[in-house]
């Protein structure tokens, strides 16, 4: 950035600019004043057809992602690819959370079942009940019959546990085997953040409700 550049923005109308870009990049999770200062000031050093890059996949993804229309993940289609792949094992599926917490588990390459994705766990403190999440969706895939097992993978915290325990009380008038992850998932960590090989132990090592 040159020296004109520099002048342009110490004015007044473009110090507005930046000022408003770094207050909605300090909103975004994880991101605090210096952070957003710094990936503002990155955005104004990158060429313009970079950081215009970056503005369309964000367009992109408002505008195109949705939820798979099976299993609640992220998708650009009716289907997302995982539900539409033929070569799943279709007797299993896997509950978690969260969109990422499904990533985090196609990473380990362990399993090759199907998900259902909740879009969140049973919170009452934060005013989070079963209506909330897609568990009737969950229920009625079960109740379609083909699985043989379904596998809890909710977060090893005081409400995943608890969301568990209340989807596996729903499910006990079906002929399907209750499992859950392997506690080699330190209890009270997410699964965003768990390595590939703990997420791997877990799946292999899944025990009984």
């Amino acid at each position: 950035m040159g020296d004109d550049s520099s002048k342009r923005f110490s004015s007044n109308n473009h110090a507005g600019a930046v000022a408003e870009l770094v207050e909605n990049l300090g909103r975004l999770p994880g991101i605090g004043r210096k952070s957003a200062e710094r990936l503002a000031f990155h955005l104004l050093r990158v060429s313009e057809s970079e950081a215009l890059a970056l503005a369309d996949s964000i367009r992109r993804v408002r505008k195109d992602v949705r939820y798979c229309s099976a299993c609640f993940n992220l998708a650009e289609t009716d289907l997302c690819a995982i539900c539409s792949d033929p070569s799943r094992d279709t007797t299993r599926i896997c509950v978690v959370e969260q969109p990422r917490d499904l990533m985090s588990l196609e990473q380990s390459s362990a399993y090759k079942g199907l998900y259902h994705v909740l879009l969140g766990r049973i919170a009452p403190l934060d005013g989070i009940g079963p209506d909330q999440l897609t568990i009737d969706a969950l229920v009625d895939r079960i109740r379609a019959g083909g699985f043989n097992e379904v596998i809890m993978a909710t977060n090893p915290t005081v409400e995943g546990d608890g969301t568990s325990l209340y989807i596996s009380n729903l499910l006990s008038e079906f002929s399907v085997q209750m499992t859950r992850l392997a506690r080699g998932i330190t209890a009270g960590s997410v699964l965003e953040y768990a390595n590939r090989e703990m997420i791997a132990d877990a799946l292999t090592g899944r025990q009984k409700l």
